[in-house]
């Protein structure tokens, strides 16, 4: 069997055209054939006829051919023109454009091809039986690329829900430690009251302390304002602010012996004693939320 150069798909679409226009063509030499046979019927009654009868038979047979041969080649030009824009309106739909060459259209052998497939195929299909197995039609006009759209459209909403679920879970997590944060400052600021006049030699340490705190918050401001373009940067920079508050509860702890040994060198040592006492308690407590 000749082939087109085409899948399976569109040489069963091209075999089912070929077969409406044969049938088409069919129809339009019975149209010819009836217009001799409705001259011979009517005007070839007698046996003999001068010139002039055979020239005006013979004008108004080709007038009837003539537009009837006219009208089929106008019917035919349409119905190509209906099966482009089926193609063409199918093609829009996935974003496609189309072309077409008009010179193969002529080309001689390109058309013996095609009738050597047509001649094949009308051979091959009368050895098979009448009953035609069902063609697939073409897809409707509008489903297609709405089809493909409505998956991205999907995908791309689920794609968001998954974002904002991110996200949600993020400024939990930023919610938690700037909560966190405050709560260290709020014991930095007790502490300070506790200890009162006898950590003045300890108020520079104190203030680093403070600026390394601020510096924290801000840096985590900075970092909060950006958790919907990056998360994982901001999982980094939370790490590294849980290590920077470890260091800083090393160094307040560290302060805070310094403060106490140089608290015992005063006078004062043996009546605050018992206040420190308590206040330890305190700190450590601190020390334990602090850990957390």
């Amino acid at each position: 069997q000749a082939e087109l150069g085409v899948n399976e798909h569109h040489q069963n679409e091209v075999v089912s055209y070929m077969r409406f226009a044969r049938f088409k063509r069919g129809m339009c030499l019975k149209t010819v054939d009836s217009c001799f046979q409705d001259l011979k019927d009517s005007r070839l009654v007698e046996d003999t006829f001068t010139v002039d009868e055979v020239i005006d038979m013979l004008d108004g047979l080709q007038s009837v051919v003539h537009s009837e041969v006219e009208s089929e080649l106008i019917n035919t030009t349409y119905t190509n023109v209906l099966l482009l824009r089926q193609l063409f309106s199918q093609a829009e739909k996935w974003y496609l454009k189309l072309q077409t060459d008009v010179s193969d259209l002529e080309n001689r052998e390109l058309l013996d091809q095609v009738a050597e497939f047509e001649k094949s195929e009308y051979t091959s299909s009368n050895k098979k039986s009448t009953a035609d197995p069902i063609k697939p039609k073409l897809a409707p006009l509008n489903e297609g690329g709405s089809e493909l759209l409505n998956k991205t459209v999907a995908y791309l909403q689920e794609e968001n829900e998954k974002l904002k679920t991110r996200l949600r879970t993020i400024e939990t997590q930023a919610t938690a430690a700037l909560d966190e944060k405050s709560k260290l400052e709020k014991s930095l600021r007790d502490l300070q009251m506790i200890q009162g006049d006898q950590k003045n030699n300890a108020n520079q340490d104190i203030t680093e302390l403070e600026n390394k705190v601020a510096a924290l918050k801000s840096q985590f401001e900075k970092t909060l304002n950006d958790t919907t373009a990056n998360q994982k940067f901001l999982e980094e920079d939370l790490v590294t602010t849980k290590h920077n508050l470890l260091k800083v509860q090393d160094q307040l702890s560290t302060a805070e012996k310094e403060l106490e040994k140089k608290f015992q060198q005063t006078a004062a040592y043996r009546n605050m004693k018992e206040i420190l006492t308590k206040k330890n308690e305190q700190i450590k407590d601190l020390r334990r939320r602090l850990s957390k």
